[in-house]
């Protein structure tokens, strides 16, 4: 999901004034009148401070529990010397979250990606501390680097799914400011489960591009749970289900929603479990407006397995006590 949001020229000229002078520490960046603007611009009593010292005293006054705000940091000594924060924390307001989560990668683009080491999403406080940037560090660290030839193998291998794929990416406007990239055969995999010609579509983010992607899988499960088992228990997912069934002598086939966001460790699913909820209205909409699904009901669960068949019916077809009327009662000696 991208935004129509632009850098302004002053945050461009405030970037150029962090990049000149090794005494300016850092950056932060607000989203005002539909552009990127300079906050303030963070400078050190002396280039020589310790990254970390720099962090207690001129970045932590800033941080508010309920506002997003764009950090950018000099934190290397050699190019390139910085890195790119988005922090968005949990009592930020819906829309506020939304934006902010949609325009980083603008952030970065507009002032050039060959001047950023790396991109944190952060959603507390605790995480842009000293402390928190020395775990981040040993979270990346676990991540064994891929050398020049894997990733060179791995655009290859890329770009040959693309070329075989033959689908493109489409932009749907959801809003004045917010745009998402999703897959053509995404779009063309609902627009079947609209029309009845599909059963089953699993969704994932590509969290490079933040683009809505088909998940490959051609099953047809005849019940929920054999439904769980064809969705991931380790990695998040959108999955439309046209589940048709019989019940009280009535046979329907309603659609079915599922957000999943398996719990599991490490660095790349922590900013999954960010970028998924902010997508989760944006995917429905479009599948509402841009394929024509009309969904019945939504369920949101971190496990899949939590999903069971009782659960569903008992949301689908909820059970009615019929109460009794109050009997007056009679008059003696009647």
């Amino acid at each position: 999901m991208q935004s129509g949001i632009s850098a302004s020229q002053e945050l461009v000229s405030q970037f150029n004034s962090l990049l000149d002078s090794p005494s300016n520490f850092g950056l932060l960046v607000n989203i005002s009148n539909e552009q990127l603007q300079p906050l303030k611009l963070l400078s050190s009593s002396s280039p020589g401070t310790p990254f970390a010292s720099n962090v207690d005293s001129l970045l932590a006054p800033n941080i508010k529990s309920n506002e997003a705000l764009y950090i950018i940091l000099r934190r290397y000594s050699d190019a390139p010397a910085f890195v790119a924060l988005t922090y968005v924390p949990d009592t930020a307001p819906v829309r506020q979250k939304m934006l902010f989560a949609s325009t980083r990668l603008t952030l970065v683009r507009e002032l050039g990606t060959e001047h950023f080491r790396e991109t944190i999403f952060a959603t507390t406080a605790k995480e842009l501390t000293p402390a928190g940037f020395e775990k981040h560090d040993a979270h990346t660290a676990l991540d064994a680097p891929l050398t020049e030839e894997e990733k060179s193998l791995g655009e290859v291998k890329r770009a040959e799914q693309e070329a075989g794929s033959g689908t493109g990416v489409r932009e749907i406007h959801l809003s004045k400011n917010l745009n998402m990239p999703i897959s053509e055969d995404a779009l063309a995999a609902l627009k079947d489960v609209a029309s009845g010609n599909r059963q089953l579509v699993m969704l994932s983010i590509n969290a490079e591009t933040e683009s809505v992607q088909l998940v490959p899988d051609n099953s047809a499960p005849s019940s929920i749970s054999e439904l769980v088992q064809t969705i991931s228990s380790t990695e998040p997912r959108f999955t439309f289900y046209r589940f048709t069934h019989s019940h009280g002598g009535e046979t329907t086939s309603p659609v079915l929603f599922l957000y999943t966001c398996p719990a599991t460790p490490g660095t790349k699913a922590i900013k999954a479990r960010m970028i998924y909820p902010l997508m989760k209205r944006a995917v429905l909409t479009a599948a509402e407006n841009e394929a024509g699904i009309k969904v019945d009901k939504k369920f949101e669960v971190e496990d899949p397995s939590e999903i069971t068949d009782a659960s569903v019916l008992g949301e689908l077809h909820p059970h009615v006590e019929v109460k009794k009327g109050f009997s007056r009662p009679k008059r003696p000696g009647r």
